[in-house]
């Protein structure tokens, strides 16, 4: 029945916000690195780069699962006046995150720009600290037509009949900040360190659908929490040909907290035609508002380096949250990067 499935998919919905601490969040994360650290714009050794990762998940579920779409471009700018002393350099970009639950129609979209400054703490280039920030805008709507209420139902075969249900505004808009600081030691053949920080939401905008007047005085359950997070991520050399990164990450928002850690192998299968093969796993363990904190999914990932391509693909297998038919809510997740101008002499953000 429309009602029943409503229900389910609106369950549905609210169980994947919370899992992820109100924010969407991606499993390769070094994928969409403007997203991860505004600090991170800019942050490779080359002179521009532009990545797309997908997501989706209850594929298995529902006749249209929940997605999420990322699309971002940044650029690297040199602005040491003499590059044999100095290489500091500057990036810029922009990102566009759209969030969609189909079934309900419900719709989120983001567009922000980024800008960073990389600092170079040698003249070698290999050690570097970047600040960055980011400005967006975040909109959020929803279609109604999809929504049926007990007292549509006509008493025979369906929910036919009107609703006294009072509708907020469909469509909002609001403004977002995010910071963030980068760590880089990329020493060339030697052990690598990766590290960084970074608050998204730093003003915690309200989320509500209805008008600010009608909220006030219960903010704190419409407001759109500051998102806190941190990450570290080496890179071994085992041999010239295969590496090894550890890499743990972990935000906290609000009630919610999230970790990341496992370990990516990289193997160098054709140094001519920059081919490596990425193979990797990782555990998710989470903190939600009842204060339990669990394994939440094992991700395994693969990932293919070709010339200046990057293509990751990753399966998110859930350990909870079985559904009623015995489901389990997995994750699909896909990523795609070109690298213009890309040289790889100095690692300066993982891949994925």
């Amino acid at each position: 029945m429309r009602k029943h499935y409503g229900i389910t998919v609106l369950a549905l919905l609210l169980t994947i916000l919370s899992i992820q601490a109100q924010d969407t969040h991606f499993s390769q994360f070094y994928a969409s690195p403007l997203y991860l650290n505004p600090g991170l714009t800019g942050a490779f050794d080359g002179k521009y780069r532009i990545s797309t990762i997908y997501r989706d998940q209850g594929r298995n579920l529902l006749d249209e699962p929940y997605t999420t779409f990322s699309a971002a471009a940044d650029f690297r700018i040199d602005v040491g006046k003499n590059r044999k002393t100095s290489r500091d350099a500057a990036g810029l970009g922009m990102i566009f995150l759209n969030d969609r639950s189909s079934s309900v129609n419900f719709y989120t979209n983001t567009i922000a720009l980024s800008g960073a400054y990389h600092k170079s703490l040698t003249r070698y280039g290999d050690q570097f600290l970047s600040l960055g920030v980011q400005f967006g805008i975040g909109q959020r709507n929803i279609n109604y037509e999809n929504l049926t209420f007990e007292d549509q139902f006509n008493g025979q075969d369906g929910y036919t009949d009107p609703t006294a249900e009072v509708y907020p505004f469909n469509n909002f808009g609001y403004g977002d900040i995010a910071v963030g600081l980068n760590y880089t030691y990329s020493p060339g053949d030697k052990l690598a360190i990766f590290a960084g920080a970074a608050m998204h939401h730093v003003l915690e905008p309200q989320i509500s659908f209805y008008a600010r007047e009608e909220v006030e005085e219960r903010r704190n359950d419409n407001q759109l929490f500051r998102k806190y997070s941190a990450y570290v991520n080496l890179q071994y050399p085992i041999n010239n040909r295969v590496q090894f990164s550890p890499r743990i990450l972990g935000y906290i928002q609000g009630p919610h907290l999230t970790v990341n850690a496992g370990g990516n192998f990289r193997f160098l299968l054709d140094d001519i035609a920059g081919t490596a093969l990425h193979l990797g796993g990782w555990v998710r363990p989470v903190r939600n508002f009842t204060n339990r904190f669990t394994p939440d999914a094992v991700i395994l990932m693969t990932g293919i380096e070709y010339s200046n391509f990057l293509i990751g693909v990753s399966y998110d297998a859930r350990l909870g949250n079985l559904t009623t038919s015995g489901r389990r809510l997995g994750a699909l997740e896909i990523s795609l990067a070109f690298l213009g101008n890309y040289d790889n002499e100095t690692v300066l953000c993982p891949k994925f």
